[in-house]
């Protein structure tokens, strides 16, 4: 921990969790899955890369969101049901994702409508994953989930043997999207529809606090991980 009043990089949040099943893959190894969550420009997806060099499997649901409108996906068919048939190319199946997005988010209603018609096919994908032969074969067995937005999965909380948030004020992360190219009104129309950082913290087992220089950032993630490997990578939850 920091010495004075600085914040605390890497912060343990105690809080009543459920009591959870850890996830096994088909080969009965017991696979340590920690859902990583942050606000855009937090962090996050950086932290994401990190654990992936050191071994860990990385999963993206937003990679996964993608997948599951893919031609010949099961999602599809309810898609055109409640958006038109002519999403889809009668050739190929192709979704034209550019007209989904313009009729899905032209109100919150249809937007509410994609987001209930899309997440039973990304969970169904996410558990499926989860359970693969893939996921087992890292070494260590550790699976890293990012996930963009924490609470349109909270139902799903009890797949992870940890929630880590990756926390930064908003203001700094404002400040990093614009110095990264991002209109500033584009960063606040996304943060308003994310989950707020209290949110996260309420949810999260740990906290990486990432308002500082990237190597403290780095400090806690080593810390982190040298943790859980010395508790034999067993769960941090429950």
């Amino acid at each position: 921990m920091a010495g004075g009043s600085a914040p605390v990089a890497c912060e343990k949040i105690e809080s009543p969790k459920p009591q959870l099943t850890r996830t096994q893959g088909i080969q009965g190894v017991i696979l340590y899955t920690v859902f990583l969550a942050g606000g855009i420009a937090s962090g996050k997806s950086s932290v994401a890369r990190e654990l992936e060099r050191r071994g860990a499997w990385r999963i993206d649901l937003d990679q996964v969101s993608r997948a599951v409108l893919e031609p010949g996906s099961d999602c599809l068919p309810e898609i055109a049901d409640a958006f038109g048939d002519d999403l889809l190319d009668p050739q190929t199946g192709e979704l034209d994702r550019g007209l989904l997005a313009a009729r899905a988010f032209a109100d919150p209603a249809s937007c509410a409508l994609l987001e209930k018609i899309e997440m039973p096919h990304i969970k169904r994908m996410l558990v499926r994953t989860l359970e693969g032969e893939g996921c087992c074969l890292t070494a260590p067995v550790v699976c890293v989930v990012e996930v963009p937005l924490l609470d349109r999965v909270e139902d799903m909380l009890d797949l992870a043997d940890e929630v880590v948030c990756v926390t930064c004020p908003v203001e700094v992360r404002r400040e990093r999207a614009i110095g990264r190219g991002m209109d500033g009104a584009d960063f606040d129309r996304r943060v308003a529809n994310q989950p707020a950082e209290e949110y996260l913290r309420a949810h999260a087992d740990t906290a990486l606090d990432n308002s500082g220089a990237p190597e403290r950032l780095a400090t806690a993630l080593d810390a982190w991980w040298a943790e859980r490997e010395s508790s034999g990578w067993g769960k941090a939850r429950g």
